[in-house]
């Protein structure tokens, strides 16, 4: 069931979700948040399909927020809400309301999407592209206890992840980190098989991919490894090699659905990694609602803290900006300074003595 309002207000949506429950009879409110989508008409439609597929597994008013461009001065100037109330089949299992937002009221959406939260309910606001920089401080982020940005959505990823990581407040999350999860629970599930001390390792997947610069982090930081980030064609993340005592232990995924793992003193192994789409990334980031820890040391650990084999190089210049390759333990050797020369001193006495013998 849908209902078209134009020129409408807050309290006027609120009636429309009460009528439109009762006429299909469910009057009852069987939902478990408040899912705040903010975004932008491109790419609504496809927010709004993520958002209503997650919602079968966790039941939500799903509030999406369309900031509409203003063309003319006039048009600025004049504040109007125009919204559009989904219930039933066309809303997933939970309710829809989208908000369009003209001239001046654009920049108070929040006092907008405020009468329509549910009462004692968690809220969650997404922003599927143009995250704001600091997502708890954006007036809509304010308003939740859980953030959910995607850092593959803007145009440089790598200086993304350092926003991500300057901003980060408790609650804030990435679907950037959220689709390494398979990856990150078959490389621990590896090691639980081998107790073995892992010496080094090497992350390989397509550039600008934030994914594989947060798994490579992720491994820096938890087993205090070098870890080497190299590309690849793609799709996403291709492969992830540990260097143990006993061997090495490779991930290795080329079609972005079926991966390989191999370890030494075992035979290789078939493992269902495919890349999941929106929605279902979407769903596992709403099952829970506290504070995500291990993102907050990964995102924190520093992208410029990867490198790769050209900066091992001792002719190359070192950056100050995120690379694609070399070790953690590379890049501290490159920071460090360097080690004092052998005095010239006796060298140059020694040299003159000669000449005065010769003469």
């Amino acid at each position: 069931m849908k209902i078209d309002l134009t020129e409408t207000t807050s309290s006027k949506i609120n009636q429309a979700l009460v009528s439109a429950r009762r006429a299909i009879g469910t009057p009852a409110i069987g939902m478990v948040l408040t899912l705040v989508i903010v975004t932008d008409e491109e790419n609504a439609y496809d927010a709004l399909k993520s958002a209503g597929d997650a919602s079968r597994e966790h039941p939500s008013r799903i509030i999406a927020v369309i900031k509409r461009v203003s063309r003319s001065p006039r048009s600025r100037r004049d504040a109007r809400l125009d919204a559009e109330v989904r219930v039933g089949t066309d809303a997933g299992t939970g309710e829809t309301v989208v908000l369009r937002l003209h001239g001046e009221l654009a920049n108070h959406a929040q006092s907008v999407v405020l009468p329509l939260l549910l009462p004692d309910a968690p809220v969650v606001v997404w922003w599927p592209e143009d995250a704001p920089d600091d997502p708890a401080k954006d007036p809509l982020g304010a308003l939740a206890q859980r953030r959910i940005t995607d850092a593959y959505s803007s145009e440089h990823p790598g200086d993304e992840l350092a926003v991500r990581a300057r901003s980060y407040t408790p609650g804030d999350t990435d679907l950037s980190w959220t689709r390494i999860t398979p990856w990150r629970s078959m490389l621990a599930a590896a090691l639980d098989q081998q107790h073995v001390e892992v010496v080094s390792a090497t992350v390989e997947g397509e550039s600008e991919n934030p994914s594989c610069e947060l798994l490579a982090m992720w491994l820096a930081d938890r087993l205090k490894v070098p870890v080497e980030r190299t590309q690849s064609d793609g799709p996403g993340l291709t492969a992830v090699r540990m260097e143990t005592q006993n061997g090495v232990i490779v991930l290795d995924r080329p079609d972005g659905s079926l991966a390989t793992l191999s370890m030494q003193g075992q035979p290789d192994r078939a493992v269902a990694l495919k890349r999941r789409d929106t929605a279902e990334l979407l769903a596992e980031e709403l099952r829970r609602l506290d504070p995500d820890n291990t993102y907050e040391a990964t995102v924190k650990f520093g992208v410029e803290k990867l490198g790769g084999p050209a900066e091992q190089e001792p002719a190359e210049p070192k950056s100050s900006g995120p690379k694609s390759g070399g070790t953690a333990a590379a890049s501290a050797a490159s920071a460090a300074p360097a080690a004092p020369a052998a005095p010239a001193a006796p060298a140059a006495k020694k040299t003159a003595a000669k000449k005065a013998a010769a003469k």
